[in-house]
């Protein structure tokens, strides 16, 4: 497993709380119904499904008042397209940490070649690289004891080969979905044995912020719930939330061409990664 080492503990202040120690301001995660987090409902979070990369940013939020996060995934997408939807916008949203996941849809339904996917991929890992962001990319995991999808563990094995070799080349990280062998758990799929549960998610999530090397408060085998928070406190996040990030971004899409007809990004502009009066109760 990969890791980052930082930051320097000799540069932390005293006194300053380990969790919440990272780097990191904004962080865009781009990729397809992994990413988005299918596998994984909830009602209160955009789209109706939470997932890792909402867990991650969640964690990595704890301590950092201004830190941000934007999930462009969109379900069902191919390499290609990931490539040509979400790294330009990944790149005008200029973050410091950028998750990576694709190719699984082409090797899982069209068949592809590992060979020709790590081609239409490395430009693009180039590309986020340069600007100076940490890339974290993802293997495929081993779908080897699973009867429907071990035909394509070959091709996975060889893809994952072209992954390592295109973080090393751009210093990129590694988040190893191969090498997790908690995932060989049925617990941690959805039945439909191709998406992971609401464990399976929370796993990969903890993996994720321990090949980063943030602390956290994910315990083993035990998904951590949104908190909940007052009415007021949620009436204020939403508020700040409008003002700061929905209202602009309504008004960059309004003097933009209408978009094509389809499937939208569950979180197309950086803000908290709590989004508001997801943690609402009733007011007492």
């Amino acid at each position: 497993m990969n890791a980052l080492m930082f930051p320097d503990p000799e540069r932390i202040p005293s006194g300053t709380p380990t969790q919440g120690a990272h780097p990191w301001n904004r962080y865009v995660a781009l990729g397809d119904s992994f990413t988005e987090g299918f596998g994984d409902p909830e009602p209160q979070s955009p789209g109706g499904v939470r997932g890792w990369a909402d867990r991650v940013a969640e964690e990595l939020s704890t301590g950092h008042s201004d830190f941000a996060y934007a999930n462009l995934a969109v379900r069902g997408r191919l390499l290609q397209q990931i490539v040509d939807e979400q790294v330009g916008p990944a790149l005008e949203l200029k973050p410091d940490l950028v998750t990576f996941s694709a190719g699984g849809n082409d090797l899982v339904f069209r068949g592809a070649d590992p060979d020709r996917l790590a081609e239409k991929l490395d430009p693009a890992v180039r590309s986020l690289s340069s600007t100076g962001a940490t890339v974290v990319i993802f293997t495929g995991p081993d779908w080897g004891s699973t009867p429907v999808f071990s035909h394509i563990r070959g091709k996975v094995a060889i893809f994952n080969e072209h992954l390592r070799t295109i973080a090393a080349r751009y210093d990129g990280v590694i988040a190893d979905l191969w090498a997790l062998r908690q995932l060989s758990d049925p617990r941690m799929w959805d039945p439909d044995r191709l998406h992971f549960s609401p464990l399976g998610h929370h796993t990969i999530a903890a993996m994720v912020l321990e090949t980063l090397n943030v602390p956290h408060t994910l315990k083993p085998l035990e998904p951590k719930a949104l908190p909940a928070s007052s009415w007021r406190e949620a009436r204020s996040s939403d508020l700040i939330w409008a003002k700061d990030y929905l209202f602009p971004w309504v008004l960059r899409k309004v003097r933009q061409r209408p978009a094509t007809p389809g499937l939208l990004p569950k979180r197309p502009e950086p803000g908290p990664a709590y989004s508001p009066g997801m943690r609402e109760e009733e007011a007492s």
